[in-house]
């Protein structure tokens, strides 16, 4: 017999690729963390001697989500500033951060962020924030995987003084990293950069194959149009919460083949509009989802983010558009994510030789009876509390819904201690 060091077993296996497949009563092999295999249950049995085997009956099991875009650290935010429209809520954000942002912030609400990421099934996240080295130690101690964003602001903070020092203390940060299988890089210009600046982030991304972020969620958002001008609409670009393109700049985005991060909680709540996800597709733009800053959306729950773009996209078609599937819906938030972060070979879905990165959900809930489709069930019919299991690499992050790796008490304490801080001196 085979050895492998794990078999997970569960009523419903969706590997996302092929699309659209249901697996009853299948099984996923895994060795050295990597898948290698799945195959029907009984079969995987008469094969296979797994170290450990663990059997999720009643459960689906997938590939863990990818979130796209998020601000982790800006989870002890949350409720601090309620969001309004886009620039009243930026300026009032960043006065909170002026004053409260440093090292020991940003490990906590980033420490916080992740346990409410893997808890809700999220296996990956790509992150931008100051302070991209402390996220990283988060990171890599969580035994979760990220695409680290390497900011580059246009004025000073607590982090860097300049963006040339920024660029390079980020570039100083990739070098550590390269070698790493958990933890990547991207570029992600903030602010309002120069042409120039803008012109040799491009030219680095080109040169090193480093996703480009850039996010349409500030006060002056960089226009598609510079973009191009400027040759950075290409497959690198991660253009993260763009509200309604126009016909034009759908067509820019489509024949450039960049990606998309629709964060549609933030985007409701800042009012920033609705991205036209059904457009996007159709045009050849490789959508992902994202949460956005947990300060603006509250949420990190990747399965809720997904129901409502889902919603929205069905309230806003024509009845002559196509509907998106919720196997379309799963791809968006898994394969696509991957693919916007350059991850695709490695994550997003099933396949043997690809790091097992999986969620596992019990759809054996009152609530979730009775289950004639899995994947319907995990679209609109599914509460973050039913996620029992998450693996990444094959090492289990989240058991019957208890955290491994992060302390549930511990980060509990600290997020009060910082709530306490910041509401005593909003009240001085």
């Amino acid at each position: 017999m085979e050895h492998v060091d794990l078999l997970i077993s569960a009523t419903w296996v969706l590997p996302v690729e092929p699309h659209a497949q249901v697996l009853a009563e299948h099984a996923v092999a895994i060795a050295q963390g990597r898948i290698q295999a799945i195959l029907p249950t009984a079969q995987a049995l008469q094969r296979l001697q797994p170290v450990q085997h663990i059997e999720r009956p009643g459960h689906v099991l997938l590939p863990g989500l990818v979130n796209a875009h998020t601000a982790a650290a800006t989870s002890l935010l949350r409720g601090a500033v309620e969001a309004h429209a886009l620039p009243h809520w930026l300026a009032r954000m960043e006065r909170l951060q002026q004053r409260w942002i440093d090292a020991e912030f940003v490990r906590d609400g980033t420490e916080l962020a992740l346990a409410d990421m893997v808890r809700s099934g999220t296996t990956c996240c790509a992150d931008v924030h100051p302070y991209p080295e402390i996220v990283a130690q988060c990171v890599a101690q969580a035994r979760m995987r990220a695409c680290i964003g390497l900011p580059v602001h246009a004025s000073s903070n607590a982090w860097a003084d300049s963006p040339d020092e920024a660029l390079d203390r980020g570039l100083r940060l990739r070098d550590e990293y390269r070698a790493d299988p958990m933890i990547s890089t991207a570029l992600a210009p903030q602010g309002t950069l120069e042409d120039a600046m803008l012109a040799r982030l491009q030219r680095i991304a080109d040169e090193l194959e480093l996703t480009l972020v850039v996010s349409m969620a500030q006060d002056t958002p960089i226009t598609l149009q510079r973009l191009e001008r400027l040759g950075m609409l290409t497959p690198l670009l991660l253009l993260a919460q763009p509200s309604q393109l126009s016909g034009a700049e759908l067509e820019l985005a489509g024949q450039a083949g960049i990606s998309v991060a629709h964060c549609p909680h933030a985007n409701l709540k800042l009012r920033m509009g609705v991205c036209a996800v059904t457009e996007l597709l159709g045009s050849g733009v490789n959508v992902a989802l994202g949460s956005g800053a947990p300060a603006a959306s509250h949420s990190l729950d990747l399965f809720a983010e997904m129901r409502t773009a889902a919603l929205l996209a069905n309230g806003l078609a024509s009845p002559q558009a196509p509907t998106l599937t919720p196997h379309d819906w799963l791809k968006i938030a898994t394969l696509n994510g991957a693919r916007a972060l350059g991850l695709d070979n490695d994550i997003g879905s099933l396949r043997p030789g690809k790091w097992a990165d999986l969620c596992c959900v019990d759809l054996q809930h009152v609530a979730s009876q009775p289950v004639y489709d899995p994947a319907a069930h995990l679209l609109y019919a599914l509460g973050r509390d039913q996620v029992s299991d998450v693996w990444v690499a094959g090492r289990a992050l989240l058991e019957q819904g208890r955290l491994t790796q992060l302390d549930s008490d511990d980060l509990r304490t600290r997020a009060r201690r910082w709530r306490e801080r910041i509401a005593d001196a909003s009240h001085s």
